[in-house]
């Protein structure tokens, strides 16, 4: 007969080994293929958003995953029940990890989980007390994509590789963006949880118009699709729908802000409310979860802006301390597995206009170093200039070269300017051997930006001095911004389809240089044609793109450079295909013209001049 004492003994044992088991299982979600999220949820402490032990503070979740070469260590959250976004929960036990595999294979991971004072933003990861499943061990295997056409999983992680343009980890394509810029509180959105309104203020001269209305996104309802995510039954439609609008007309970025409080809006921040800098609101970052996927599937990148020159100091006074740590770990916790993402320090970063105390020189690089530091990923940063040459030139020239910034978010005041800018700080980030992505962001002046079609439907300034001035600089791509005179402005836009025609010309710029041209191996080489006003990206004796602005023809200088040179010419108006002109061949070894484009000579017109094997 047993002996009742050890059969009861034996019996705890067991049921606390298979109570803990339970407890500490995790649960692996997602489609286990390469570039697709796959998240790792724990069930741990039982706690809530508002709890005297911040979850978000005072507990410290980071997974190590390994799969041979490749190793990444990803920080983790807080993410109350784990069904948030559908619950509106405050609290829960869930705590969970975003992965994004770049390798096929079997991949194991690595638990820490850690408890104590501060410990999420304690520099000595070994401190801290190590709680509930921290030590847990397992593996998953992934298998290949099985994505297509404009979803990003099908491309990979879009990464920076030192040099102008961005490039995707899977196809090795190169990247040039074209998208939106407005309306900068993109996530002011009345559909997600915890979004109010922004506080009424006084205008302040050349500033926005201030709000005090969400977005609705309503004229885009139509382009929801069946099938397209929702939450709580209906919520979401359009803004998804209105994603799928920007998609639809070729464009592949939205610029929107995270935080801006005290500033235009002053009606987006991650965290439960307004004044709080320490918790963070569970259901309404997973709100923006569900569109930021949807942003990847549809191919449209992040660029997300952590600030902006009215809030810039809103953090430990501008210094990278406990405020500031946590805001960067907890958004790249949530969004760092993305797979197009541009993060940017702040709009108009630096003391000017509004900002008399914005950040320091050295407060600017230590934010780029934390952010770089603990992002697995190592993303692009880029800065936001202001818009003016003074305040840019001194706000900006110490970063050139710095090993923990990749690029510049540039605001033109005057747009004719922008052909000039943009070849400025690429030519001095290769002075640096620290090569910049340079991009625009904005464009002057402040109160007008891109007129909506209703008032000037042929962009005709915008897509020669901006766009095309950008491009044909070596630049990586614009994104619009709408400024504050006209209807669907850059805080009160509602409706994208207000650009349609900018859209279609963006989209025009973008498939020409995709399509026919090399683009990331070429140069400015303006000094080789005589025009004054036209510009060209080259590579010296095999391949010659000429914008002219104003139409016309110009000579090109093709000495030292023997053979013959197909020439053809591209509408970038209209799109399509290209056109042959007066003349269908020039010789090289001499100053040689390139004849007109096929028709309307007085208008805007690209002509490739290629070497002829």
């Amino acid at each position: 007969m047993k002996n009742p004492v050890i059969y009861l003994f034996f019996s705890i044992i067991l049921f606390t080994q298979c109570r803990n088991w339970t407890a500490h299982k995790v649960e692996i979600s997602g489609e286990l293929k390469k570039w697709h999220r796959i998240t790792l949820t724990f069930s741990g402490p039982s706690t809530s958003e508002n709890d005297s032990t911040n979850p978000f503070l005072d507990y410290r979740l980071d997974v190590k995953f390994v799969n041979g070469d490749r190793e990444y260590l990803v920080p983790g959250y807080f993410a109350a029940d784990g069904n948030a976004a559908e619950t509106s929960a405050i609290a829960g036990n869930k705590w969970r990890v975003h992965f994004c595999p770049d390798k096929e294979g079997v991949w194991t991971y690595t638990v820490s989980f850690k408890y104590g004072k501060e410990i999420a933003v304690a520099d000595d990861t070994v401190s801290g007390k190590a709680v509930y499943f921290n030590g847990q061990e397992g593996n998953f295997e992934v298998a290949a994509t099985d994505k297509t056409g404009r979803d990003f999983r099908s491309k990979g992680k879009l990464q920076y590789v030192n040099e102008h343009y961005l490039r995707f980890s899977e196809t090795g394509g190169y990247f040039l963006k074209g998208g939106t810029d407005s309306p900068e509180n993109f996530l002011a959105y009345e559909d997600f949880d915890g979004t109010i309104p922004g506080r009424a203020k006084e205008q302040r001269p050349g500033d926005n118009i201030p709000t005090t209305r969400l977005h609705t996104y309503r004229p885009h309802t139509a382009d929801w699709q069946d099938g397209d995510p929702v939450w709580q039954k209906t919520k979401g439609k359009n803004i998804i729908g209105a994603l799928n609008y920007l998609a639809s007309k070729g464009m592949n970025s939205v610029y929107m802000l995270t935080m801006n409080v005290d500033g235009d809006g002053d009606d987006v921040w991650p965290w439960t409310n307004r004044g709080e800098r320490y918790r963070f609101d569970c259901s309404k970052m997973d709100q923006w979860e569900i569109v930021f996927c949807h942003m990847d599937h549809i191919g449209i990148m992040l660029h997300l802006v952590t600030q902006e020159t009215e809030n810039e100091c809103l953090l430990d006074n501008g210094d990278t301390g406990i405020q500031r740590k946590l805001y960067y770990r907890e958004l790249v916790a949530r969004f760092a597995h993305h797979l197009a993402i541009i993060w940017n320090l702040g709009e108009e970063n630096g003391p000017a206009g509004f900002s008399p105390l914005g950040q320091t020189d050295q407060q600017r690089k230590d934010a780029a170093t934390y952010l770089k530091k603990i992002n697995p990923y190592k993303d692009l940063i880029v800065i936001h200039t202001h818009s003016s040459d003074a305040d840019r030139n001194k706000i900006i020239t110490p970063l050139v070269g710095y090993p923990d910034m990749d690029g510049l978010s540039i605001q033109v005041g005057n747009l004719f300017n922008t052909h000039e800018q943009t070849l400025k700080w690429l030519r001095m980030s290769n002075r640096s051997n620290k090569l910049w992505v340079v991009c625009v962001d904005e464009i002057g002046p402040s109160h007008i930006g891109v007129k909506p079609d209703s008032a000037d439907v042929n962009h005709d300034d915008v897509r020669k001095y901006v766009l095309w001035a950008n491009l044909m600089a070596g630049g990586g791509g614009v994104e619009w911004y709408f400024g504050f005179l006209y209807p669907d402005n850059d805080l009160s836009c509602e409706d994208w389809k207000s650009r349609d025609e900018m859209w279609d010309q963006t989209r025009y710029a973008l498939q020409f240089f995709q399509n026919h041209l090399p683009f990331w191996d070429m140069i400015s080489k303006d000094e080789l044609t005589k025009s004054d006003n036209d510009y060209c990206l080259a590579i010296e004796g095999e391949i010659y793109a000429i914008y002219l602005p104003e139409g016309g023809t110009t000579l090109i200088d093709l000495r030292g450079q023997e053979g013959e040179y197909v020439i053809n010419w591209f509408n970038p108006r209209k799109g399509g295909e290209m056109f042959v002109g007066t003349q269908n061949y020039t010789s090289g070894g001499q100053v040689s013209e390139i004849g007109y484009p096929p028709e309307e000579p007085d208008k805007d017109w690209v002509a490739i001049v290629v070497l002829n094997i």
